[in-house]
């Protein structure tokens, strides 16, 4: 069973907070008040756990993240590959997403 948690502010929340933190290691931001997250996909699925590709978007640059099971990843992808790889993953995954 798959479920889309996209619409899942609390879960999104917390994942952007942890890969902000990653970022605040090193100088990928000189001030957050600009910086926005934008999620291509997050699920939850049955015996893998979390499935997600997201982006922040700093004053910097912009950066990569996925999780996979209960890892989060910083990628290093172009926005064309962040693109693909969303619509990819949903085309093979059509759940419908969740109401909050």
């Amino acid at each position: 069973m798959e479920r889309n948690l996209i619409y899942n502010k609390q879960l999104k929340e917390k994942l952007a907070n942890v890969a902000l933190n990653i970022l605040e290691q090193g100088e990928h931001y000189n001030e957050l008040a600009y910086t926005t997250v934008e999620f291509g996909y997050l699920f939850d699925i049955e015996g893998h756990g979390l499935e997600c590709l997201f982006k922040i978007i700093t004053d910097v640059d912009t950066f990569y993240f996925a999780v996979q099971g209960e890892k989060l990843k910083f990628l290093n992808l172009s926005e064309e590959l962040f693109q693909s790889t969303t619509e990819t993953f949903l085309q093979l995954h059509p759940a419908e997403p969740e109401e909050l």
